[in-house]
């Protein structure tokens, strides 16, 4: 009977031993997650599957450090956004094209972070949420939830980094005026 190793010890035998069964293990248990988290920020397939690829080669190849802070689909996350960023911003108009095809083709579909964000029940901040355009709604996702920079969240939602700084304090100031 096999025990289930942590994340951490996934991590430590990918980094220290070079273990394909862990590194293999890590991949199966969070590739479907990341894959699926990405395919939410950008509607190229392709381009999230190679970006998939492109955040494990660089766990694999120890060219990304897990430092043992936060938990390990945080770290992924960061990584892949991250890489996701730097591949939108390669492709130029033709990426900020395609993202604003997915925003008009998923616009009145809540994403999973949405309908979470809509589920919390601290106070209103739920109703406060919701009642946030969904401009200011992705600008607080990118930046907070996501942890992203204004320029990559700029980047991200196609919008002028200025535009992310204002959206972001207009959306802060509404959600302050809802919770008073």
């Amino acid at each position: 009977m096999s025990e289930t190793r942590s994340d951490g010890e996934l991590l430590r035998a990918i980094a220290a031993d070079a273990d394909r069964r862990a590194f293999e293990e890590l991949y199966r248990r969070f590739a479907p997650w990341l894959t699926a988290r990405l395919r939410g920020r950008c509607a190229d397939a392709g381009l999230v599957d190679d970006v998939v690829q492109e955040t494990f080669l660089a766990v694999w190849r120890g060219k990304a450090r897990y430092r043992q802070e936060g938990d390990v689909a945080g770290w992924l996350w960061r990584i892949g956004s991250r890489r996701l960023v730097d591949a939108l911003r390669g492709d130029g108009a033709r990426g900020r094209l395609r993202q604003a095809l997915a925003r008009l083709r998923h616009r009145d579909e809540a994403s999973a972070e949405e309908r979470v964000l809509a589920g919390v029940e601290h106070g209103d901040l739920a109703g406060a949420l919701v009642r946030l355009s969904p401009e200011l709604r992705a600008v607080l996702q990118a930046t907070v939830i996501d942890g992203l920079t204004t320029r990559e969240a700029a980047v991200l939602l196609g919008i002028p980094p200025g535009t992310v700084k204002t959206r972001a304090m207009r959306a802060r100031r509404q959600l302050r005026e809802a919770l008073a």
